[in-house]
Parts: C-alpha cells; sequence; structure tokens
C-alpha cells in the first residue's frame, strides 16, 4: 500500500489538463508508440470534436523511482464549471491533486474554486506551471500568483510544458515523494467507494471503484449499501488503457468491478461496496446528491419513442451521474421528460449524446430554473416550481422566489466597466471589488440564477475580448417580482414556449419573442397572430401574413364584380381554414428563444 498514489488533475478549462495526462502516461511507459494520439483519455467524440473533457477518467500507470515500483492512479477531470461536479467525485477518491496553472492566462475562476474543492477534502496539492514555452507566457507574474492563492514557497511551483515534456519528471517525482499513501486497514471488512459507471451494452454496468479498507476478491459476494442489493463479483481488475482483468484488488487501490447488473438504477454513484458476510458498519461520507442548476423539458420527435427516450436517458444518467430526468407531459408535445442541468453546456452535450450515442432525435424546450411559489392560503408551504405551467393562479399567489448565486468573475482591468455594467443588466448586485494585481481585478456577485442560464457567458467573453472568467456558487432562495409570460400561436397557447420573468423585462422578452417567432414559423393559407400574454392581458403582437393564391388572374377586363366575387369567396376560405388549420412550430424556434439578444 505504501506504493500507491491516488491523485487528480484539476485546472481551469483549456490550461493543458489533458495534454498533461498524455505526457505522464508516456514517460510511465503506460502507451505504446502505436497507442499514442492526443488527448488519449478523451475517448468520446464529442469531446475530442470539441476539445473539451467532459467524463473524468481514471488510469493506471507505473513508475520506477529509485529502484522501487509505484503504482499511480491518475484521474483527470473536466475543467468547465458544469461538469464540477464530476470533478468533486474525483476529488473524493484521491489524496493528492495537481493543480495546473497556464502560463499565460494565469489564474482563473474555476483554478480557484477547484483548489477550495481539494482543500475541503484535505488534499495535497502540487502547483504546476504549465505551458511555459509559449511566447506569451509570463512566468514570473504567474508564479507569483501562484504563491499568493496557496501560500507556498517558490520551489515548490514546478515549471513545465506538457506539450513539449519539460519538467514532467519533475511532476513524477513531487507526485512520489509529497503525495501521501492511502490509509486504509487490509484487515477491516470491505470498504469500497464507487466514483463512477458505465454502461456497457455486452456486460452490463462496469462499476469504477477505490478500496478504503479491506480487500475485494473475485467470486466474493457483495453488497451495495444505498440501494442494498446483493451481487456476486464476476470480473475485478486495474485500469489500464485496456482494462486488466486481476483476482484481486488491496487496500487504497483503485479499479473496475463487473457483477453482471442490467438495470442502469442499481449502481448509483458515490454508494459503498461492502462484504455480505462481514459488512462495514459505516458508509463513506461526503457524496451529495447533485443539486440542477437548469431545467427543460425534453421530448421525442416522434411521440412513439417515448419508451425507447426513457431507457436511452437511464443509460446516459449512469454514464453522466449529474443528470436529473422525471416524466411530465405537454399539450403541444405530448409525453417527455423534465429533466435538470448543471448548466447550459451540459445541456447541449446531453442533446448531443442522445442524438449521436442512440440515434434520439429530441425536441428541447425552453430551459428555465426552479422557483419556490407561495400562495396566500398557506405562505409557508413551498410549491416547487420546474415548469412555468406549475405556477399558481397569479390572483391566489403570496410571492415567488428565485434562486441566487454568488458569482466570482476575474477580468483585467481594462475590462471591468463593461463587466459591471453587464452584471447590472442582469440584476446583479456587486458585493466585492478585489484588485488580484494591477492588471487583474476579481468581482463578486450577487445575481439571480435565470439571468445567467442563457447568454450570460458569452456576452461576458464578448466584453471582455475573451479574457473574463466565471465561476458561480448558489447561495440560496430570495424573493423576487416574477410573471408568466405566455405565447400563443393563432389564439391557442403554446405551454412549451412560456417563461417566467422578472416584471421589468417581460415587456421587451414579449416583444422579442413575437419578432423571433414571426422569423421562424413558416407562413400559412392564413394569417397566423403570434401574441406574448400575460394572464389576460397581451403585451406584444406580430402577425404572420398569409400566403396569398391571385384568385383574380384569369379575370382580364370586364366588370370588377367578378373579381369582388371571387376574392369574397377566397375570404371565406381563409377564415374557415384558420378555425382548422394547426401551426407547426420548427425546432429551431425553441432553441432560437434562447438567443434572444443576438
Amino acid at each position: 500500500m505504501k506504493n500507491i498514489r491516488n491523485f487528480c488533475i484539476i485546472a481551469h478549462i483549456d490550461h493543458g489538463k489533458s495534454t498533461l495526462a498524455d505526457r505522464l502516461l508516456d514517460y510511465t511507459g503506460a502507451v505504446t508508440e502505436r497507442e499514442k494520439q492526443d488527448q488519449l483519455l478523451d475517448n468520446m467524440e464529442l469531446e475530442r470534436e470539441r476539445g473539451i473533457t467532459i467524463k473524468s477518467h481514471a488510469i493506471q500507470m507505473e513508475y520506477n523511482y529509485r529502484g522501487e515500483n509505484y503504482v499511480l492512479n491518475l484521474i483527470d477531470t473536466p475543467g468547465h464549471v458544469d461538469f464540477s461536479y464530476e470533478v468533486s467525485r474525483s476529488i473524493a477518491a484521491c489524496e493528492g491533486a495537481l493543480l495546473v496553472v497556464d502560463a499565460a492566462q494565469s489564474i482563473q475562476a474555476q483554478t480557484i474554486s477547484n483548489l477550495y474543492l481539494a482543500l475541503e477534502n484535505n488534499l495535497e496539492i502540487i502547483p504546476i506551471l504549465n505551458k511555459i514555452d509559449l511566447p506569451s507566457a509570463n512566468p514570473e507574474e504567474v508564479t507569483d500568483d501562484i504563491i499568493d492563492l496557496l501560500g507556498c514557497n517558490k520551489e515548490e511551483v514546478i515549471p513545465a510544458s506538457a506539450k513539449t515534456g519539460l519538467g514532467i519528471q519533475e511532476i513524477l517525482k513531487s507526485i512520489i515523494e509529497k503525495i501521501p499513501c492511502p490509509k486504509g486497514n487490509e484487515n477491516e471488512s470491505l470498504q469500497a467507494l464507487i466514483f463512477d459507471s458505465v454502461y456497457n451494452p455486452f456486460r452490463g454496468v462496469e462499476t469504477f471503484f477505490r478500496v478504503i479498507d479491506g480487500t475485494i476478491k473475485k467470486g466474493q459476494k457483495i453488497r451495495f449499501l444505498a440501494t442494498q442489493k446483493n451481487y456476486v463479483v464476476d470480473e475485478i481488475g486495474t485500469l489500464k488503457l485496456k482494462k486488466e482483468p486481476k483476482n484481486e484488488i488491496l487496500t487504497g487501490d483503485v479499479g473496475y468491478l463487473i457483477t453482471g447488473v442490467k438495470e442502469a438504477k442499481e449502481v448509483k454513484v458515490g454508494d459503498t461496496i461492502t462484504d455480505f458476510e462481514n459488512p462495514t458498519k459505516v458508509a463513506i461520507e461526503g457524496f451529495e446528491e447533485v443539486k440542477p442548476m437548469v431545467f427543460a423539458g425534453i421530448y421525442p420527435v416522434d411521440t412513439e419513442d417515448y419508451e425507447e427516450l426513457r431507457s436511452s436517458m437511464e443509460k446516459l444518467q449512469l454514464n453522466d451521474a449529474s443528470l436529473v430526468f422525471f416524466p411530465e407531459s405537454s399539450a403541444a408535445l405530448g409525453f417527455g421528460f423534465r429533466c435538470g442541468f448543471l448548466g447550459m453546456l451540459h445541456l447541449e452535450i446531453i442533446q448531443e449524446r442522445l442524438e449521436r450515442e442512440f440515434n434520439m432525435s429530441v425536441i428541447t424546450t425552453v430551459p428555465n430554473v426552479s422557483y419556490h411559489a407561495f400562495t396566500k392560503k398557506s405562505p409557508n408551504d413551498v410549491i416547487w416550481v420546474n415548469n412555468p405551467s406549475d405556477l399558481p393562479d397569479p390572483s391566489g399567489l403570496d410571492r415567488v422566489e428565485e434562486p441566487f448565486i454568488k458569482a466570482a468573475i476575474i477580468t483585467k482591468s481594462e475590462f471591468v466597466g463593461n463587466v459591471m455594467s453587464l452584471c447590472i443588466e442582469k440584476r446583479g448586485q456587486i458585493t466585492n471589488q478585489t484588485y488580484l494585481t494591477t492588471e487583474r481585478v476579481e468581482l463578486n456577485f450577487d445575481m439571480p440564477l435565470a439571468e445567467i442560464v442563457f447568454d450570460f457567458y458569452d456576452r461576458l467573453k464578448t466584453v471582455s475580448k475573451g479574457y473574463a472568467s466565471f465561476d458561480y456558487s448558489p447561495i440560496g432562495m430570495r424573493p423576487s417580482k416574477l410573471v408568466k409570460v405566455d405565447v400563443l400561436l393563432n389564439s391557442n397557447q403554446v405551454d412549451a414556449l412560456s417563461a417566467l420573468v422578472h416584471t421589468d423585462n417581460a415587456y421587451s422578452i414579449g416583444k422579442k419573442m413575437c419578432e423571433k417567432l414571426k422569423e421562424l414559423i413558416p407562413r400559412q393559407q392564413f394569417d397566423i397572430p403570434v401574441q406574448a400574454a400575460i394572464g389576460a392581458k397581451i403585451i406584444s403582437r406580430e402577425t404572420i401574413k398569409a400566403l396569398r393564391k391571385d384568385v383574380t388572374a384569369k379575370c382580364y377586363g370586364g366588370d370588377i364584380s367578378r373579381k369582388r366575387k371571387l376574392l369574397e369567396k377566397q375570404k371565406k376560405g381563409k377564415k374557415k381554414m384558420r378555425q382548422v388549420g394547426n401551426v407547426e412550430i420548427p425546432q429551431q424556434a425553441f432553441m432560437a428563444v434562447l438567443k434572444l439578444n443576438d
């Protein structure tokens, strides 16, 4: 056990985590020349295409240091704020973390938030200054920033370049010397933590775990504590590039487990595995239920695919534990699911994965956050509003509370004005402003979560020319003046386009929605009114003009009454058509509502 090291790599998005993992694998001989490729651990097609890590990936390396063989278990983590749940699970399975900071971009918001997460779990932090070979690198200044943040010595910061391989041996030496070996007792009853799982269509659910106490053997009967279900271990092994079956996994080590579980619901990430004969008394602590930030409805394009969509979502949830979903129905779209996501990127990725991995064509409704409503009858009973249609009747409503977040934005001092005006426009209140250096400022705002859901991140990057970095954490619910804006098409309400918005923004959002839908909905044989309404009051209207056939074309010359007669006949036909006509809403209309500011 004293020769095992478990560690993860944490950093802001795009600071070089995956490339550093590649170099560590090269140096320890974990990959052959034939298997080498960039971002080796990002094995999902979507990850490689977008150049981001979505899943945390575990891999085992062996390294000989001063004549002794060491086993290094590395977990590479995502850097985007939407996947912070993946990071928290990885951190719980480790004793140390490599904190990677880009020498050109310095410390960013996500670096700080991931660092605090690691410190809460008492991890040993090894600071690494990456990309020092870049012409725009500023190693001295960034090293000072790291020293200020961590309170470490200058010698402890390892200068490196994951691209060229500079400093990799120093990093391996630090991992072995500084990160403590796992603490655990081989003679205790088995206690192992599930930190990830993946669905294999041939073998069922593969569970990735870290042994805290005791050992786990092939053929052993085990129990999952959260579900209280018992299984026999079919296969266990270590996570090399290809899985290596073993007969036994010892205390402190990381491995995978196949029990032939077919039901995705039976494996809970963060659960404790124990021995059936001699179970442990306590479950492993430190795992919280994921809190979704953004809710959206996902519906199959063809209603017959509902059951297929359910099984696809369950398999996807197994691979991404932060996805939450429950059934709902809509008058416009039929049966579907209300899903909870950690952010807009998370929503985009899930939609794309459903289409790619499961061939599911889906319609996504306008995302919104979860509100608390209180009625005058029972002002102490909370009504959860995940969907605008759940909002009680405004006449009996006492108050509505919306979730607020604490936003940390780090930007260059020249963009402070732009960032502030953007945040104030989004109903933010500044709580703190700190100059980290003469050039870089950290701004803290209290903001409504609903305002940052759609386009905030994109606009923040625009107003700061790409320099601002952003991170947020929830701070609870606060009362707010909210109204429900409904969209009526041809006098029929479209519940999938309803939105809860702040009173001050209701008129402008209603107007923009109508204008956007007028552009996107194809013209019909009859006039279609597009209206935005608050309750019974119409606040905005646009009309999609009818496609008219020229019925008078065959009348040339002659009496005007002949033309009038034909036009009257056409008018009656249009009127009748409008009463029975159905308006199809294209998929891009649902998504376009999110981009109202473009």
